[in-house]
């Protein structure tokens, strides 16, 4: 039989699915993906197999059976649309979404990331885990894993602010969920606030979104890779890999969590 692939809140068949999400492994027949009012994503500027894979769960511990499974290996850059990541020290393995959050409306967003133990840290190469990015203009906010841990990057175009939302020594080999309740702004009435595990951990109010409409983007980006041989007098940066699981777009932070098992 066919199997139809729930992706993003709406049914696709698999070879539309396979479109997107070039890479994508499918197992035990049907999968299930539903990222809630969230629209398409696909992939940004990496269409190699094992940049990103749909598996199940390894952990036994994940919010959700499958899992999203992202990979960036020594070389893994390309170019589209006037932009090369080779030709400006960047590598990485993402998925883009639709540019679909307007001003003036609330958010939630949600996603839990998962570490493992022997991944490494690469700093001081600056690698973001997710993004809230603008049309035609530079990011609004970034997850950085800056030097260890997990930090939230206000960006715009060169960070204004950066402040610690997990610990270095608490990040790697286990679970953490990410929520973000947003209002995009280009005045004062904008906010964005970060949730981890439940907990508060940042509260900005001002203006959210300065250009175009806003949309999301997460996965592995690594940016000046050069910092990283220079410092360890290597030609190269190590592989990593990182894991996704429930992300979600709502309009109230209990639609969020994972849909019930059918």
């Amino acid at each position: 039989r066919r199997c139809g692939v729930m992706l993003l809140g709406r049914p696709i068949r698999l070879l539309a699915a396979a479109f997107l999400f070039l890479g994508a492994v499918a197992l035990g027949g049907c999968q299930i993906l539903n990222k809630g009012s969230f629209g398409a994503f696909k992939r940004s500027l990496n269409t190699k197999a094992h940049g990103y894979q749909i598996v199940a769960d390894p952990t036994g511990t994940a919010p959700t059976k499958f899992v999203e499974r992202f990979e960036v290996q020594p070389g893994d850059c390309s170019a589209s649309h006037g932009w090369s990541d080779c030709a400006n020290d960047r590598e990485r393995s993402e998925l883009s979404g639709d540019r679909e959050n307007d001003r003036g409306r609330d958010y939630w967003y949600g996603w839990s990331l998962y570490v493992p133990v022997d991944t490494p840290n690469v700093c001081p190469t600056k690698t973001a885990l997710a993004q809230f990015h603008q049309t035609g203009a530079p990011p609004a906010f970034m997850f950085q894993n800056r030097c260890g841990g997990l930090w939230i990057d206000r960006n715009f175009g060169a960070t204004t602010d950066i402040r610690s939302i997990i610990k270095p020594a608490d990040l790697r080999g286990r679970w953490h969920r990410v929520a973000v309740h947003a209002r995009w702004s280009a005045e004062k009435d904008g906010f964005f606030k970060v949730y981890v595990n439940d907990d508060l951990k940042w509260a900005f109010n001002g203006r959210t979104n300065t250009r175009g409409r806003i949309y999301f983007k997460y996965g592995i980006y690594r940016t000046w890779l050069s910092y990283y041989k220079r410092a360890k007098g290597v030609d190269q940066v190590p592989a990593q890999i990182v894991y996704y699981a429930n992300v979600r777009r709502a309009q109230t932070r209990a639609g969020l969590r994972p849909p019930s098992p059918k």
